[in-house]
């Protein structure tokens, strides 16, 4: 079985289409998937969706990248993890790439979902792009290593992966890793610790080769890992096997 560790299902171009994704996700032998939250506002939408499904599970958080929005208190994300369904705090992190400083608000946000995880128990899923020092350092402070997590559609070097898993976190790779301009990223996928690899679509976006361009979903997951099988010479498999596993160690709150 392959999971996706990280989708965003109740965006509207994948929610109106939600039966024949988890029709085309049974035959593709994917049998769970996350629903990863992005902001408050639609949460109650995804959770609709996660309840309705069996085989999906929920996060509650607030994404960098969104500005004039509700921003997450501590009291709030507390109450809303205690849900049922949901198995993480996230997607959280810092985001430099689309927005300029002063980004002190967005880095308060973080230290928030950090405080948030360690007072539920639950993981976090972290977001960072252009901003992998600060990520880090912000992670050592709040210590976040003692509820641990993934680096979401990770596209660090190898040295910013080896920090990570040293404070208890996996390491997601998304199809990104099937792209013929990502040799540094195949390069971690070949030296990260099957112990600490997760896999997932990103869905609505980063489509796997060969499905490049196009919308995605968490069916497509299949070629994630089977582009890791191929870069480590191993049978595809043991990738689903091990990154299965390791998502129900992680998101321990969901019965395998």
């Amino acid at each position: 079985m392959y999971v996706d560790s990280h989708c965003h299902l109740n965006f509207p171009d994948l929610a109106r289409d939600l039966p024949s994704i988890l029709e085309r996700m049974r035959h593709n032998n994917v049998g769970r998937a996350l629903v990863v939250s992005v902001n408050l506002e639609d949460w109650p939408g995804l959770m609709e969706i996660v309840d309705a499904h069996p085989q999906l599970h929920a996060s509650v958080g607030v994404h960098p990248d969104y500005e004039d929005i509700t921003e997450p208190t501590l009291d709030e994300l507390l109450r809303l993890a205690r849900t049922p369904k949901v198995v993480a705090i996230g997607e959280t992190g810092l985001d430099y790439f689309r927005l300029a400083e002063p980004l002190e608000w967005q880095r308060e946000r973080f230290r928030i979902h950090i405080r948030a995880a360690r007072a539920s128990g639950l993981p976090l899923i972290i977001h960072t792009r252009s901003a992998s020092a600060d990520t880090l350092r912000i992670m050592q402070e709040e210590g976040a290593a003692e509820c641990g997590g993934v680096m979401h559609c990770f596209t660090e070097s190898w040295e910013v992966a080896q920090a990570a898993m040293e404070m208890n976190f996996y390491i997601s790779l998304s199809g990104i890793v099937t792209f013929k301009n990502a040799a540094a990223l195949q390069d971690v996928a070949r030296k990260l610790p099957l112990e600490r690899l997760l896999i997932e679509t990103d869905s609505p976006y980063l489509a796997p080769v060969p499905h490049r361009g196009k919308l995605n979903d968490p069916s497509k997951v299949i070629h994630v890992a089977e582009k890791i099988a191929e870069l480590r010479e191993m049978p595809v498999a043991e990738v689903a096997k091990y990154s299965t596993d390791n998502f129900f160690k992680l998101f321990n709150k969901i019965e395998n």
